[in-house]
């Protein structure tokens, strides 16, 4: 099966699952003894799709430059995904829950961004990294097992995106080391939704795994670009991706 494919039918179980979901705890009681709950997860994302910048047709240093685009994929590739936070189960199998979301990919690779008169150009971009609060809604399901649980939920949220720049190099037109500001510090939108299931180690405690779609809003183009021609190439900037994470939940 192609791998856009297989993306699709993954969001797809994911959606069924957190609705599936949801229908299984329709019928609840009032809050459990112990409500409030903190957990922390760890874990990496998996790029969907995503532009860090688009293809273009400008000129630098007097130069025509044709700019092809680069997926974050190629770019990035997969990074980190770590998350904190706590939540209330105001009924038996609902929990209204805020978490804290930290995202960091390297940038580990120079990529062709296209051609400047006759040499090719290079390009070397900043990390991207994302720091944000997200809150939504978990449903439980019914038990798999004593201690196993299956759960789905929806988030949405803002999510503040460090500033990036690229480094352009072109060793055949006397281009070196030119550094353009790309994208500034940008509050992004956020929206997820996650299926996973959590696995009672004790009276309080559990661990769980879970699998993701999150969506984050374009960065905030700068103009650094505008005179050149290549205005453009950074406007399409928001990303799709599969997180998954794995970690511990502690009720009180």
């Amino acid at each position: 099966m192609p791998a856009m494919k297989r993306h699709y039918a993954l969001i797809a179980m994911i959606v069924m699952i957190v609705f599936g979901t949801a229908s299984a705890a329709s019928a609840q009681s009032g809050p459990p003894e112990d409500p409030w709950s903190f957990d922390f997860g760890l874990g990496w994302d998996n790029g969907i799709t995503g532009q860090i910048n688009s293809s273009g047709i400008g000129t630098i240093n007097n130069q025509v430059v044709v700019v092809t685009n680069n997926s974050y994929n190629d770019v990035y590739g997969a990074g980190l995904h770590l998350k904190f936070g706590g939540g209330y189960m105001f009924r038996e199998s609902t929990e209204i829950r805020a978490t804290f979301t930290f995202q960091s990919l390297d940038a580990d690779f120079i990529v062709p961004m296209g051609d400047i008169g006759s040499s090719n150009l290079y390009g070397q971009y900043t990390d991207y990294q994302t720091f944000g609060l997200d809150v939504g809604l978990r449903r439980y399901g019914g038990n798999l097992s004593r201690k196993i649980r299956p759960y789905g939920e929806g988030t949405i949220g803002i999510g503040f995106v460090d500033k990036t720049d690229v480094t352009l190099v072109a060793p055949g037109a006397n281009l070196a080391g030119q550094a353009t500001d790309f994208y500034d510090q940008t509050a992004a939108f956020t929206f997820g939704v996650n299926a996973g299931v959590l696995v009672d180690t004790g009276s309080r405690v559990g661990v769980y795994a879970q699998l993701g779609l999150r969506w984050v809003s374009g960065m905030a183009q700068i103009d650094d670009l505008a005179s050149t021609g290549l205005g453009n190439i950074n406007d399409k900037s928001s990303r799709w991706t599969l997180p998954f994470i794995a970690g511990i939940r502690v009720g009180f």
